[in-house]
């Protein structure tokens, strides 16, 4: 049987995975919201599908799925439309939800694993709580749950807020954060298609937590700029968005994506990442 994947939300992490698929002969089917994104969808060799859609039919053929889409206060929006259809789907090997380590809470820059209490403080980790168990409920699904931290990559970086001079570097006491690099995050996934285990959970992020503001420093020293300037969280001008991310402080173990699915990370640490990006970024300007 070919091998398909149905792409539910088909955004930055999804078509980081359909680039390493594609070239291997996979289907992709992505969905996008906005008509715009077809012709973009298209180019990378993924098929489009508009959402919502008829996911009975959209599930034809289909041997794995992964979601993208978040959680509201609702419920899973994926679930709503589709749990039926997802259940009675005939082929699948393998489903994927991405999920987040917000699910931990606060653990006041202590460590985390697979295996840790889930216990979010704020409204948008506990729709993730929730959404996880609505998936866990469907009986027979080939369920993964993949736990990612904080992502960023190409186009996802520090480096253009350093340039407009709009970066600030946030100081909260003992604030510490994990990352993953968006190709390491689709590796991770590839892996697990290859060796279904159902049921399992992993976290997804590289082997150095560390401060924001460590990173925005490296960032600067990178592009031979001054580091930009130290802003106290407590009277810093925030979004309530971006407020909530400094609500939460851990650090995430990742043992299990290398001791079970071998993954080796292609980025262990943000130091490694931010000279690849920028790299990138200059080979991309010649």
């Amino acid at each position: 049987m070919t091998q398909t994947l149905l792409s539910l939300g088909h955004g930055y992490t999804a078509r980081a995975l359909a680039r390493r698929l594609v070239p291997q002969g996979w289907t992709v089917i992505g969905t996008v919201r906005n008509a715009d994104q077809v012709e973009i969808i298209q180019a990378e060799g993924a098929r489009a599908l508009l959402w919502p859609t008829d996911l009975t039919k959209a599930l034809a053929g289909v041997t794995h799925v992964l979601t993208s889409i978040r959680p509201d206060k609702a419920g899973d929006p994926v679930l709503r439309v589709g749990r039926d259809a997802l259940a009675a789907a005939p082929d699948l090997q393998w489903v994927g939800y991405l999920s987040t380590t917000g699910v931990y809470g606060d653990m006041d820059g202590g460590w985390v694993d697979e295996d840790t209490p889930l216990d979010p403080g704020g409204a948008r980790g506990k729709m993730r709580v929730l959404a996880e168990a609505e998936w866990r409920d469907i009986q027979g699904l080939p369920l993964h749950i993949f736990r990612l931290a904080g992502i960023y990559g190409p186009g996802r970086g520090p480096f253009a807020k350093l340039r407009n001079g709009t970066a600030r570097r946030i100081i909260k006491k003992n604030q510490v954060f994990s990352r993953a690099h968006v190709d390491d995050i689709a590796q991770v996934l590839e892996a697990s298609m290859k060796t279904p285990n159902p049921g399992r959970i992993y976290n997804v992020c590289d082997d150095t937590p560390a401060p924001p503001q460590d990173i925005l420093a490296y960032a600067a020293e990178l592009l031979g700029m001054d580091p930009p300037p130290e802003v106290p969280f407590e009277t810093a001008d925030m979004t309530p968005m971006a407020r909530s991310f400094y609500s939460d402080s851990k650090k995430v173990r990742n043992d299990r994506i290398k001791d079970e699915l071998g993954v080796v990370l292609k980025y262990p640490n943000y130091r490694d990442a931010l000279r690849s990006m920028l790299a990138e970024e200059q080979s991309a300007d010649r």
